[in-house]
């Protein structure tokens, strides 16, 4: 039976939630199951780390193509790096042999950093959304990605309409990436309005049953309805359905989804639900995403039990090393939901019980420090970088400095500026700057944010003094120490943390080249609940298993050290007991 927002849905489908959900997947036989219903059909990604390409198993770009085999059905994939040059270039361009060279770079500048990259992607959606051709053509559009409350708070704010590099007189602005939009008022406002229409719009919060990404969900879930988003519905993805009530580790899982339903958060629980179950096959190309939504899970025979493997590197070695080394900074990065923050409880719970000083912190926005860490051994800090008290301190600062000489309109236009969500983007950045530092005298433990939020966050220490000289005359030494901080392998060390999973390990391929741009050389992987070492006899987790050593395998062939963690039924402690440590 397919869900009810498939049998009746609305022009436009939105699919938001936590990375590593599923929203690629749903929202790629969503499209499907309407384009065989009959339907005209048009799939567009705007995520930065899409994998839609794969889903598909067909090359896609921003202009619409049609999907081979799916009568009905197009699909493309828009990069919002590169539509963000396009955007940049669209408006510095006509300045270029007009403007001096100094004031076409002023302006590239103010369009290089995240909130150009969140403007990029919704014009393209909105053209999208807005185009008479796009609303003639196609019977539904499906986004896999919707438009965050950070997307549509930076819309809001009046300044965004005005001609607001021409008349601003304090110098430099967050609010660069506004210029220009007021030739695209009119598309823009149509959009946020079917954005709020229940006639038009439907978004769907996709969650997996697990405490972290369904706290994350309710989360999203407000900061939309506070912005008039309210037609949303709930969708589960991954309920384990027991296959062999004998395993083990099939009821334990079984166990901790079931859990996480019962107590899930409230704003969830008064919403529509669906629930799917979890898969043993690859859910990629054609036939696969066909039959997500069947009941049936179609496993074929499993001859024997999967036996338990042994480890090729466990947790405990790489905890070894690194109580060995001196003080400095420890990075997890990956795809959301691969389990980053859990890994950088336990690395920094380790090293303190070694007795190190030891400083765990997260720049992720949903910051679920708290939630995996419970109470703190002795002798190790806990923090989180507050995004609203940091921004807070940054806009006194600039209101103290830059405002102070300012007249009463201009200090007004100044003020409103600071509204902008570009402005935490700068004050969370002073704040990681400030962070890293410490690792001078200390391990420093820092859950980073997924991939996207933070190259972006990365990026900006090559352009951050840019901005902070609007508010001071001098770079603090904590920024201008922090590309070569991070750059130094004795000083910083990035551990690329992964699922045995093709999406995971592909997305952390692609942030592995990305950090070797900016000079950043991995430390080591971290292959994060596994099912390789286990004895499983459920016939869905066998087959999940019997797939991780593919995936497994292309992590090891990259040559950089790597360690493997099995899955367990606490995630709370995930090196062994049998640990020196």
């Amino acid at each position: 039976m397919l869900p009810d927002f498939i049998l009746n849905p609305p022009k436009n489908l939105f699919f938001t939630g936590k990375g590593g959900v599923g929203k690629t997947t749903t929202s790629a036989a969503t499209a499907i199951a309407l384009a065989d219903s009959g339907k005209q059909v048009l799939l567009v990604s705007t995520d930065p780390a899409s994998n839609l390409d794969e889903v598909l198993g067909l090359a896609l770009s921003a202009e619409p193509s049609q999907v081979p085999g799916v009568r009905g059905l197009f699909a493309s994939n828009v990069d919002p790096v590169e539509a963000a040059a396009a955007y940049r270039e669209q408006m510095v361009g006509p300045y270029r042999g007009i403007l001096p060279d100094a004031a076409v770079r002023s302006m590239e500048e103010q369009l290089s950093g995240a909130c150009t990259v969140e403007i990029a992607a919704f014009n393209e959606f909105a053209t999208l959304m807005g185009s008479p051709a796009a609303l003639e053509r196609f019977d539904h559009i499906i986004f896999d990605t919707a438009p965050t409350g950070h997307t549509l708070r930076l819309l809001s704010l009046p300044a965004a309409w005005g001609d607001f590099i021409d008349t601003n007189s304090g110098g430099t602005s967050c609010l660069g990436p506004l210029a220009g939009l007021k030739a695209h008022q009119l598309l823009y406002a149509t959009t946020r309005q079917a954005l709020g229409d229940a006639a038009q719009t439907l978004v769907i919060v996709v969650s997996r049953p697990d405490a972290a990404p369904l706290t994350e969900a309710a989360r999203a879930s407000a900061e939309l309805r506070e912005l008039g988003v309210s037609n949303q519905r709930l969708l589960i993805n991954g309920v384990l359905i027991l296959t062999d009530p004998g395993d083990t580790v099939a009821v334990a899982i079984r166990a901790q989804n079931m859990k996480a339903l019962k107590t899930i958060p409230q704003a969830l629980a008064l919403m529509p639900r669906t629930e799917l179950p979890l898969r043993g096959a690859e859910l990629v190309g054609i036939p696969a995403l066909r039959s997500f939504f069947s009941p049936e899970n179609c496993l074929p025979p499993i001859a024997q039990p999967a036996q338990a493997v042994s480890l090729r590197a466990p947790l405990d070695n790489l905890l070894n090393i690194l109580v060995a080394m001196p003080d400095g900074v420890i990075m997890t990065m990956g795809k959301g939901g691969v389990g980053k923050t859990t890994l950088a409880v336990n690395i920094a719970t380790a090293l303190a019980a070694h007795g190190k000083k030891v400083h765990l912190t997260t720049t992720d926005p949903a910051a679920h420090i708290a939630l995996t860490m419970g109470k703190a051994p002795e002798g190790m800090q806990v923090s989180r970088v507050d995004p609203e008290a940091e921004t807070e301190a940054y806009r006194n600062e600039v209101l103290a400095t830059v405002g102070a000489n300012l007249d009463d309109e201009a200090r007004a236009l100044l003020k409103e500026d600071l509204r902008s969500p570009c402005t935490e983007e700068i004050a969370v950045f002073r704040a990681f700057a400030k962070i890293v530092e410490q690792g001078t005298d200390r391990f420093v433990v820092i859950d980073t944010a997924p991939t996207g939020h933070t190259l972006l966050l990365l990026d900006a220490s090559e352009s951050y003094h840019r901005e902070v000289s609007r508010s001071i005359s001098d770079i603090p030494e904590a920024v201008r120490q922090l590309l070569p901080r991070l750059r130094d392998p004795e000083f910083t060390r990035v551990f690329l943390v992964t699922l045995p999973e093709a999406t995971p390990v592909h997305e952390a391929l692609s942030l592995q080249t990305d950090l070797r741009r900016a000079g950043i050389e991995p430390a080591g992987w971290i292959i994060n609940q596994s099912l390789a070492p286990l004895y499983v006899t459920d016939s869905v987790l066998s087959q999940r298993r019997a797939r991780e050593f593919r995936y497994i395998d292309e992590v090891v062939k990259q040559g950089a050290p790597t360690f493997l963690v099995p899955w367990q039924n606490s995630q709370k402690e995930i090196y062994h007991e049998n640990s020196d440590l």
